[in-house]
């Protein structure tokens, strides 16, 4: 079951629509409601899905981190998602009125970065990086998205500038799907395309793209920073969680392990690219975007709690997988995945097994020791 989702009080939450830009939310700048008048005005906006965030868009100056935890824990409502995971990210702080310099702050560093370090793409010592990352771009995916011009520019910067500043690992193939959930997020606050996947950025003004641009940057800088072990030479993080997932999936489901085992497919076959690409490439853009609202309100969510959703979404296939009996066709359907019809529904149920097993090992961390 999922963690319970108190609401709060008044007193400890502020507005975190402030940034919502759709028509039907949109309040004229410099407009001050009523508290009432404020509060009619959102609720009429967004409607009942965003009912369990309500309290959390009242117009005061302090918000409770962990209320907001709490509530996006189940799914964050569309048109309040990017000022939410700028907030559970810690990139946007929680006093509002400290909220314009921070971003104004932290957009012109990020500038002065590309300034400062994008011309030595050209420099021998940084062509191999800059070469691997134009090559891993057009192979990302939406297509309609990411091979529009000014996308790929943007997703070159972004991952350019935090290789050279990440010497430690540098740039590492699966970092450039990890750029999409939160461009695509950003942009949402500024399009009127229904499905931002196939949105026309030419139309989107520049100044907007550039927010959007280094707010992405600073993201995503503050996922890796939680799992860069996962990048570093030989990749130890990844082949760590890996091993940690199969000791996990051998306590959950011993049949399920020793049909892969009697099959001789390794974990590392399958599992490398759940960890290296938190799933990205096994499900659906919308379904990766509604696990980052639990794995943001997740302490070490990216770190931790994917292990325990990596676990639940082999079991999910054990009734497929038991009942392949040959290792080339074993293999590939744990490659190929059908999740292209998911949806919320889906993930939720698989989150609330992740955190039933997680509920049930996080005081036995021998589940993956031997």
């Amino acid at each position: 079951p999922s963690p319970p989702l108190p609401l709060g009080s008044h007193e400890s939450v502020l507005c975190v629509c402030e940034s919502v830009t759709t028509s039907q939310t949109a309040v004229p700048p410099g407009i001050c409601l009523s508290l009432s008048d404020f509060f009619w005005h959102v609720v009429t906006a967004l409607g009942e899905v965003c009912s369990p965030f309500v309290t959390l868009l009242l117009p005061v100056s302090v918000l409770s981190p962990e209320e907001l935890r709490k509530l996006s824990w189940s799914g964050v409502p569309k048109p309040v998602r990017a000022v939410t995971w700028k907030l559970l990210s810690g990139y946007l702080p929680a006093n509002v009125d400290r909220r314009p310099a921070t971003l104004q702050r932290k957009q012109k560093e990020y500038f002065a970065f590309i300034d400062h370090y994008y011309d030595s793409r050209n420099d021998e010592v940084h062509q191999d990086t800059y070469r691997q990352i134009h090559i891993d771009i057009p192979r990302m995916s939406p297509e309609a998205l990411v091979l529009q011009p000014k996308v790929t520019e943007i997703f070159e910067r972004i991952l350019f500038i935090w290789a050279i500043r990440h010497p430690a690992s540098g740039y590492v193939q699966g970092m450039n799907d990890l750029v999409i959930p939160f461009f695509v997020v950003f942009l949402c606050e500024h399009t009127d395309d229904e499905d931002v996947d196939t949105a026309d950025v030419s139309r989107v003004p520049e100044d907007v793209l550039r927010n959007v641009e280094a707010d992405t940057y600073w993201c995503l800088s503050r996922l890796l920073d939680g799992i860069q072990d996962n990048y570093t030479f030989a990749q130890p993080g990844i082949q760590m969680k890996v091993k940690m997932l199969e000791e996990l999936v051998r306590r959950i489901d011993e049949q399920v392990h020793r049909h892969l085992d009697q099959h001789e497919v390794r974990y590392l076959q399958f599992a490398f690219r759940w960890m290296n690409n938190l799933l990205m490439r096994e499900v659906p853009l919308r379904c990766t975007i509604r696990l980052w609202d639990t794995y943001q309100s997740e302490p070490e969510g990216f770190a931790h709690f994917h292990l325990y959703v990596c676990a639940a979404f082999l079991v999910r296939w054990r009734k497929e997988i038991l009942e392949e009996k040959d290792f080339q066709e074993l293999l590939l359907f744990l490659q190929n995945l059908p999740t292209a019809h998911w949806g919320d529904e889906d993930i939720s149920l698989l989150l609330a097994e992740a955190y039933r097993l997680k509920f049930a090992f996080a005081d036995a961390p021998n589940h993956y020791k031997k």
